[in-house]
């Protein structure tokens, strides 16, 4: 059984598993379709990612388009704060984010539907974080929109990140080509 905490976000939805712990550790199940079914979550992932980074490093804000892609995002170690950022041009949301930490503490998961661009940045000396896809990445749909826009407004809890190069040539949101 899970807890599904709905955000400010339609569709992003904060996870929390069902977490059995004593005095040898813990286990919880991190997916269960017949859980994601009754709440409304998607049933099929595609591909599973891992990426492990280190404090101060922030990652995205990605997306796919035109095949959009939703992800399920865990911490396994460490901890991270996680955001997802509304750019599709019809929703209300449109430019809005919404972050929160995820640490292999907390054990909560963040699903971030179609539509959305993702990224995170490192809170602790290192971070595990695993993502399950709805459809698989594609090199010629893989896209960004620039981490520190103005316009998004993220508040990063951290100071002068590390950001790939690619990363930091991504454009503002108003200049990506989305429907």
């Amino acid at each position: 059984m899970i807890n599904v905490i709905e955000t400010p976000l339609s569709g992003v939805l904060l996870i929390e598993p069902r977490v059995f712990e004593d005095d040898r550790g813990f286990f919880m199940e991190t997916f269960n379709a017949d859980d994601f079914a009754n709440a409304g979550l998607p049933v099929t992932f595609v591909q599973d990612n891992h990426s492990r980074s280190s404090q101060n490093v922030l990652r995205g804000l990605h997306y796919q388009y035109p095949q959009w892609q939703g992800k399920l995002v865990r911490t396994i170690l460490g901890e991270i704060f996680d955001v997802a950022v509304d750019i599709r041009r019809d929703s209300p949301t449109f430019g809005e984010w919404f972050g929160a930490t995820l640490s292999d503490t907390n054990k909560q998961q963040l699903y971030i539907p179609p539509g959305f661009a993702h990224g995170f940045c490192v809170l602790s000396e290192i971070a595990d974080v695993v993502y399950k896809c709805t459809t698989q990445y594609k090199p010629s749909d893989d896209a960004a929109v620039r981490w520190n826009d103005a316009d998004i407004g993220i508040e990063w809890p951290v100071e002068n990140p590390l950001v790939s190069s690619k990363d930091a040539a991504a454009p503002a949101l108003r200049e990506i080509a989305v429907s």
